[in-house]
């Protein structure tokens, strides 16, 4: 036995209002750079629908994840070294920037400069990539709402027609997501060149720009397409869990700036040993307890002889995600049949069928009529087993049995009615906690992050990566968008900025209000005056 650990995370659905706060500021944070104008480190999409880029989940298409042979071995689904090798200059099996989105900006020039005309002048769009004038057909958030098609949703394709076109009416749910950094990563695997790593202190999948050579395997490998290539440097970049952060014991950007405070993070400690087993379970059914299989009770004596920091112990007894995935089993690995093992779980959504019940004229919230629906609604169970559970609908309606049987039981307490605990193998006390963990735990309790060796806890110095620095990979020639000095990328928290907010002097060349104090103006912010250079 092998125990590691792993930084993960947990999102309860129910509470995600899908205000993309998480996805602005992971943007502003990481991608507002160019090259990466098309890329969004976490965004959040409606289901049922298409998801970004579009239809990333058919994998008989893109060919992302593992697959496994009939020796019982686990190979890339996109092909091992030597098909790899034979497509290594023109990889066909990855999304265009159709499938993402032309990015685009507005000609705002155009609404002062415009001659005078009985036309009001509007503010034409314009891609970012040719500046050419463009016209908008898809982005990242196209079926936000409902607002696009959803009967080109991959996991509705799996169900029936009649599922299909009454899904729509049934329910919505928001999906954030982020990279998954996964135990068992597939972007990894694919990477000819050996950049893609897993850190071992804290199990953090990252890039290594320096030994990137922008082959782009590794976004065909990833299953959720959480890999992207920079047009620009010609490298791949991904989600980076804000590490800059979490090694100094703060949450992702993310998660800090999250409305609806749905984001846990915590450590989870598994057998590394054991991962490739669990991977390979022969049924994809059975992927989810394999899983759950792999995870170490931090109480375990065996614990103390793993060599592990002690305060990483600790943050391991505290973990709110332990007690989400593993001690309730109210938390879902997001597509466990990819075989990547995913380190990003979610709480399924009970509200849809509250919704449903409530439409019909049902208390929404009493214990029987809660049960009946998740019993009996097999449209949402059934799109929610697809998104969590491979199809198996068992787990996900534990998971929800267990929602349920804590709403009722804390309806009752607040209204003063005899409290009575639904057969959801929870005691009292468990419904308690679970109840304080979801709905009342403050920021220390849903984030428990240990500190890094030899970091101050709460500390964020605003640090560069290798692409900082003039000759920096990709960096090279005088020409295009590589020359002259480089525009710094921000990897720091809102904590970080008072001393550049404060400051007399703006140091960005880019314009970014999130950080401008509001003093002076920069240049760039407004049209020059007539008459001025």
């Amino acid at each position: 036995m092998r125990i590691m650990a792993q930084i993960a995370m947990v999102m309860n659905l129910d509470k995600c209002i899908g205000c993309h706060t998480c996805s602005v500021t992971c943007k502003q944070t990481w991608t507002n750079r160019p090259g990466v104008e098309y890329v969004w480190f976490n965004n959040v999409e409606t289901r049922p629908g298409q998801g970004y880029p579009r239809r990333y989940e058919d994998q008989e298409r893109w060919r992302g994840g593992w697959t496994r042979t009939r020796r019982g071995k686990l190979k890339p689904r996109a092909g091992g070294r030597f098909r790899k090798l034979a497509t290594i200059f023109a990889n066909p099996l990855m999304p265009s920037i159709q499938d993402y989105y032309e990015p685009w900006t507005y000609d705002y020039e155009h609404l002062t400069n415009a001659p005078l005309s009985d036309d009001v002048p509007v503010a034409p769009p314009r891609s970012l990539i040719s500046n050419r004038p463009m016209k908008i057909r898809w982005s990242a958030n196209w079926d936000d709402n409902l607002g696009g098609d959803v009967r080109p949703d991959p996991v509705l394709s799996k169900m029936s027609e009649q599922v299909t076109l009454d899904f729509e009416q049934a329910f919505m749910f928001y999906l954030p997501r982020i990279c998954e950094h996964c135990l068992n990563p597939s972007c990894v695997a694919s990477c000819p060149s050996g950049a893609m790593y897993k850190r071992a202190e804290d199990g953090i999948v990252l890039v290594d720009q320096d030994r990137c050579r922008g082959w782009r395997m590794c976004v065909t490998g990833c299953p959720y397409k959480k890999v992207y290539f920079n047009h620009k440097t010609g490298k791949a970049e991904k989600c980076t869990f804000c590490y800059p952060r979490v090694e100094v014991g703060l949450p992702t950007v993310c998660s800090e700036t999250c409305v609806g405070r749905l984001r846990y993070l915590g450590v989870l400690l598994y057998d590394a040993d054991r991962v490739t087993e669990a991977a390979s379970a022969a049924d994809e059914r059975d992927l989810y307890e394999a899983q759950l299989d792999l995870f170490i009770d931090p109480e375990d004596p065996v614990v103390a002889t793993a060599g592990l920091p002690p305060d990483w112990v600790e943050a391991a007894r505290r973990s709110p995600v332990y007690q989400l995935i593993k001690k309730y089993r109210i938390a879902l690995p997001l597509h466990p049949e990819y075989r990547t093992l995913p380190m990003v779980w979610y709480v399924p959504p009970l509200s849809p069928v509250v919704d449903a019940l409530a439409g019909s004229g049902r208390d929404g919230e009493d214990a029987d009529n809660l049960f009946a629906a998740i019993e009996s609604l097999r449209i949402p169970i059934g799109y929610l087993a697809e998104l969590f559970t491979a199809g198996d609908p068992a787990p996900v309606t534990a998971a929800l049995r267990r929602l349920a049987a804590m709403r009722s039981y804390m309806r009752a307490v607040n209204l003063g009615e005899p409290p009575v605990l639904a057969d959801a193998g929870m005691t009292d006390e468990d419904v308690q906690a679970l109840y304080r963990l979801l709905a009342l735990a403050k920021y220390e309790e849903r984030y428990v992050i240990p500190t890094a060796f030899g970091n101050a806890p709460g500390v964020v110095e605003e640090a560069g990566c290798s692409l900082d620095y003039d000759g920096g990979p990709g960096m090279q020639g005088p020409f295009g968008e590589a020359s002259g000095r480089p525009v710094p990328v921000s990897i720091e928290s809102f904590h970080g900025l008072k001393q550049r907010q404060t400051s007399d002097e703006i140091t960005r060349d880019r314009v970014n209000l999130l950080n401008w104090d509001g003093r002076g103006t920069p240049a760039g912010l407004f049209p020059p005056k007539k008459g001025n250079s």
